[in-house]
Order: C-alpha cells, then structure tokens, then sequence
C-alpha cells in the first residue's frame, strides 16, 4: 500500500464525520455554541474545511476552492476572503451562520474532491518535498498533509461532541 492510499483513506474519514456532524441539523442547531465563548458546529466544519481549502491548495499549487468555486459569496458571512478561522474571536465565531447543513458538505465535499485529486497524483517523493521552509525543521508535503488531517479529525470530533451535547439537552 502506498502512504497515498492511507492519506485517502484518512481524508475519507473526515468526510464521512463531517457528514454525521451535521446531518438533519438547522441553522439554529448549526449556530449553537454550549458556551458563550465556544465554536458552534457551523463554525467548527467551515472552520476545517477552511484549513483543509486553504493548506492543501498552498501545498499543491492551487486555487482556494472557497474563492476558485464560488463559496465564498455562497456563505457570505463578512469575513476576509481569505480567513480560515485561525484564532477567531468569540464575535467572529458568531458569523459563520448557515442556512443549512447542506452548505457545508457542499463546500467540504467541493474541497474533499480537490484534496483526493491532489493525493491521487502523488508519487512517494512527492512527500519528501519541503512545502514551508519557515519552520525547523522545514515542513514537508507529507508532513503538512498529515498536520491537515490530524486538525481536520479533531474538529470533526468537536463537532460531534457539541452535537451531542445538543441532542442530551433537547437544546
């Protein structure tokens, strides 16, 4: 098995939670924050897939779905064109609203498509190439990718902690 097929195996599985996160949500159930200084589910899926959109395009040479694919002007949410939620304030956070769930996976899919692509054409050196000489070590590909995956699950999974924690309350 190529390190290719374990990327996308892996990236596979950020779809599927993506999906299951907000699955037959609503805008109000998408926006609710369990604190008021937490991410709401919309914040937190537009939140990674922002990171995957913006890292993976970076490392391969790409546009930005987001801009590339009309998304941004979809969400419309007032924010820099190309802000990917690093950092947020609690009053940024409170932005990112959605009409529907289906606006998210439709932009997490447009992305995970992109991604696949990308990891599909690679060759075992590919990952050995230095992609962010800022750092020291010097970030590779295969590094990156790894990094985007890793930040991609852990939402993911906050995601579906504050789904739960809105289905236990009956919020």
């Amino acid at each position: 098995m190529h390190a290719k097929d374990i990327l996308i195996e892996g990236y596979g599985r950020v779809r599927e939670e993506v999906h299951a996160a907000v699955d037959g949500l609503g805008p109000d159930d998408l926006a609710a924050r369990p604190a008021a200084d937490a991410n709401s589910i919309a914040w937190l899926i537009w939140h990674l897939t922002r990171v995957q959109d913006d890292h993976v395009a970076d490392a391969f040479g790409l546009g930005q779905v987001w801009l590339t694919g009309g998304w941004e002007g979809r969400f419309d949410l007032g924010l820099p064109a190309r802000d990917t939620g690093y950092g947020h304030s609690p009053e940024q956070v409170a932005k990112v609203r959605v009409a529907s769930a289906d606006l998210l996976t439709g932009y997490y899919d447009a992305v995970h498509e992109q991604t696949l692509g990308a990891l599909r054409a690679l060759s075992a050196p590919d990952l050995e190439r230095v992609v962010d000489d800022s750092w020291d070590p010097p970030v590779t590909l295969a590094v990156r990718l790894v990094s985007v995956l890793s930040d991609d699950l852990q939402h993911a999974g906050q995601a579906a902690y504050a789904r739960g924690l809105l289905q236990s309350t009956g919020a």
